[in-house]
């Protein structure tokens, strides 16, 4: 007996195949979830294991059939997907859609390219979906706010990032005058790949200024690094208190496109028509 849809009439199979791949209401849509995320963690697993040089020698050959099959699996499920929604194309072109999209392309590329099939490991991303399995949809309202500040802030931030460049290239010329080559200080991009090392607080310690004035540069540096690193959590922390006004933690997402939609009066995914009822 054909399952029913709302309005008591036979629901399509596009329909049905839509409830469960994109709806998490139902116990199918909630079963189909949790065992796309095991094959996700699967997958990633064999693809390490495939890396590590003891278990592919000696079990190369099972690991390679894993990933292909768990590749098989992943394409049907992305085919169905785009056959599913209402507009294909606004999918395709979302976060998740373009992630289940490169979450397959490495196996296959690995046909041309030896070892692009490790590449897979970015199928990782794809258990964000727990959040649907979870019951915690509301949580990606926050996420979004974070997206939201951080598009808000590009300008900001590549002001602030093109600055560091310039200090970057000014230091890195200085340490290439002071220092020279005897303290291994051989070119100014070398002395530069450095001054970021330094203003990163990171200190790999490869190379390292010995006369005093360049130990006094290095010193200067490394204070102007603890504030630096201060700037852009302050510009992305104040846009996210403007997205806070804008993108409410009530916010709907779709299910369709994973889009977050404010308006609590919509009735429509303002990106790919999907309902949100």
């Amino acid at each position: 007996m054909p399952k029913l849809g709302p309005a008591g009439t036979p629901e399509s199979a596009r329909a049905l195949t839509y409830r469960v791949i994109f709806g998490h209401e139902t116990m199918a849509g909630r079963t189909f979830d949790v065992l796309l995320i095991a094959a996700i963690l699967a997958s990633v697993i064999a693809v390490m294991l495939d890396s590590v040089q003891s278990w592919q020698s000696q079990y190369g050959s099972q690991l390679r059939i894993l990933e292909w099959t768990f590749t098989a699996l992943f394409t049907v499920e992305y085919g169905l997907r785009l056959w599913c929604v209402r507009q294909p194309r606004a999918y395709a072109l979302s976060f998740f859609g373009l992630i289940d999209l490169l979450a397959i392309l490495p196996t296959y590329v690995s046909l041309v390219i030896p070892g692009g099939q490790f590449l897979a490991v970015i199928r990782i991303m794809r258990i964000m979906r727990v959040f649907r399995v979870l019951k915690l949809v509301q949580y990606v309202g926050e996420a979004s706010e974070l997206a939201t500040a951080l598009r808000a802030a590009r300008y900001k931030i590549s002001i602030f990032l093109l600055a560091v460049i310039s200090i970057v290239v000014v230091v890195g010329s200085l340490m290439y005058m002071v220092e020279g080559p005897a303290s291994g200080f051989t070119s100014i991009p070398r002395s530069t790949y450095w001054a970021i090392v330094t203003l990163t607080t990171v200190g790999y310690g490869d190379i390292t200024p010995v006369t005093p004035v360049g130990q006094a540069l290095a010193s200067l540096v490394m204070i102007m690094g603890y504030g630096i690193i201060a700037v852009p959590t302050g510009i992305v922390t104040a846009e996210m208190v403007g997205a806070r006004r804008d993108v409410g933690g009530n916010a709907r997402v779709c299910n369709s496109c994973e889009h977050v939609e404010p308006d609590q009066e919509a009735r429509f995914c303002r990106r790919c028509g999907a309902s949100l009822s």
